[in-house]
């Protein structure tokens, strides 16, 4: 042993686990009176949150909840999922916010796969979690949130969370977890085919991806942050504890429309918010009377399908600037970051646009990016051609699937996480998705990219939303079908989109058919490609 290991172990004096938790004692600390929380009326600051926290978790634990145990919370980006990120974790406990879009025999395999002991959950939401709840095989502790600004409904417990938080310890103890290794969240993903996996977050990475958020997008202090995004995907991105490590105030919003979040950029001075492209859509297409003017500069940012042109300029026109963000579930949200350069800002319109649909650079907490031969984990070159791949590693990545070690092992096989999408690496190093894996087109032998497609689609004035997936084709294999959405009050027809393709697409790329109508989106805003690929057998 050298003299720099000998004698220099850690000790209480020089290591602490790594724990988000750590950030609300801080931020109460010093700034106990600036507002911490939003909700309609309703406001409290930084001292009145942190009492409410240590309310929450020892009222748990004197219920019996403790290190391992889950606490399941359906609700909206309401204060207690705010709270519930804090006071659920405080006691070694697992939070497994749930998705308020899933049907109730989705809900029930997720409460009974996690093993929840508790349930806390919005009276807005009792009619599912009733029939959820019929479905578990053993008894559950049931929470119910009244909130005022909510529709109410059934009361499926025996208590209400307010009487919940009465009865615990303003002046409970606020300890960070021994290990930080412990698991901090559980959160599901999507379950396209399939029940869906269960997503296990350590304490670490999210202290270290709620700080890459700070420093990827140059976050100052105080921040004012509207919850567009919802808390329960992701844990909200991390942003539960981002915006409370800056002594931010967060702004809950119970549904997401154009004229209430025009309202509180005007009215609640909104810096911040998070959000998929429909967003972005919602306010563009907002009427007169939903708009309201602001002063201040307005930062959004934004994943799944990188904003067109037309998209990016309006925004900007609108006072929001747009920063495009990539990640996956097991990686605790956004990991990769379009890096801006300031001489881009010298370039046309349509190039800047190009340049940000690329997914880009590693946040600061992911160590290591490639795109690579998915079998033998060799590094594509960096010619913007190649396909591959896009692997990560690092301190954000997974635990691994809660009781699915066969497929955490294939997910993180040869010491990289194996995303499932393709992509090429550019010579100035930063990646460009081109599909999923399953979701590539072979027609004719040849590999077309649905995104390819849905980007040219995306310049089409009359475009509100795309989605292009893969028709039988008896000559072909397969040839590219759109599933379109048009823009309010737009008008378009099969033969106008195939037209314009024809102008911007090699031949064989080019749509051969063409659906109008809705697109079916997860509550998160993302296209669900799965339920297309089902509709287009049957056309």
């Amino acid at each position: 042993m050298d003299a720099f290991e000998q004698s220099l172990g850690p000790t209480a004096a020089n290591y602490q686990a790594l724990s988000p938790l750590s950030f609300l004692r801080r931020t109460a600390t010093i700034y106990p009176k600036r507002t911490a929380v939003i909700h309609g009326a309703e406001r409290y600051d930084w001292a009145t949150a942190y009492e409410r926290c240590r309310r929450l978790a020892s009222a748990l634990q004197k219920r019996g909840i403790g290190r391992g145990d889950c606490v399941a919370v359906m609700a909206p980006n309401t204060p207690p999922l705010w709270e519930a990120h804090h006071g659920i974790p405080a006691i070694g406990a697992v939070l497994n916010a749930l998705n308020y879009r899933l049907d109730a025999a989705s809900i029930a395999f997720i409460l009974a796969h996690g093993e929840a002991k508790v349930l806390i959950t919005d009276r807005e939401f009792s009619p599912v979690i009733r029939q959820a709840l019929d479905q578990l095989e053993r008894d559950i502790l049931v929470v119910d949130i009244d909130d005022p600004q909510g529709p109410g409904g059934e009361k499926l417990g025996e208590l209400d969370y307010e009487a919940l938080l009465r009865g615990g310890d303003p002046d409970f103890e606020w300890q960070l977890p021994e290990d930080e290794w412990s698991a901090i969240s559980l959160n599901y993903t999507s379950g396209t085919t399939g029940n869906p996996k269960g997503v296990v977050y350590h304490h670490r990475g999210a202290y270290l991806n709620a700080l890459g958020n700070v420093m990827t997008w140059e976050m100052p202090q105080h921040p004012v942050y509207l919850w567009t995004l919802p808390m329960f995907h992701c844990n909200g991105w991390c942003f539960p504890w981002t915006v409370t490590a800056l002594a931010g105030t967060h702004v809950c919003l119970r549904k997401v429309q154009s004229s209430t979040i025009y309202e509180a950029i005007a009215d609640k001075g909104v810096t911040h918010m998070c959000g998929a492209p429909i967003v972005m859509q919602m306010l563009l297409n907002a009427g007169d009377g939903e708009r309201r003017t602001f002063d201040q500069q307005v930062y959004f940012m934004t994943a799944a399908a990188p904003p067109p042109a037309p998209v990016l300029a309006a925004m900007a026109e609108q006072g929001i600037r747009v920063t495009h963000v990539y990640g996956l579930t097991e990686v605790y949200g956004p990991a990769v970051v379009c890096a801006w350069h300031d001489d881009w800002n010298d370039l046309p319109m349509a190039e800047q646009a190009r340049l940000q649909a690329r997914q880009g650079v590693n946040y600061l907490p992911l160590e290591d990016l490639m795109v690579a031969d998915p079998e033998t984990l060799l590094p594509v070159p960096q010619d913007g051609k190649t396909m591959g791949e896009v692997f990560m590693r690092g301190n954000i990545v997974m635990k691994g699937y809660l009781k699915n070690p066969e497929a955490t092992q294939a997910a993180l096989k040869g010491g990289w996480f194996h995303s499932g999408d393709l992509g090429v690496w550019h010579p100035d190093g930063y990646i460009e998705l081109k599909d999923r894996s399953k979701d590539i087109i072979i027609s004719g032998g040849e590999n077309i990219s649905s995104i390819e497609v849905e980007g040219v689609l995306y310049k089409h004035p009359a475009v509100a939303n795309v989605a292009v997936v893969a028709r039988p084709d008896e000559k072909w294999g397969e040839t590219p079908c759109a599933f379109i959405e048009l823009k309010p009050g737009a008008e378009a027809d099969a033969e106008e989109i195939i037209a314009f393709c024809r102008t911007n697409l090699a031949g064989f790329k080019i749509p051969r058919s063409v659906v109008f109508g809705d697109l079916p989106k997860t509550s998160t805003g993302k296209i669900q490609k799965f339920l297309l690929r089902d509709k287009v057998r049957d056309l």
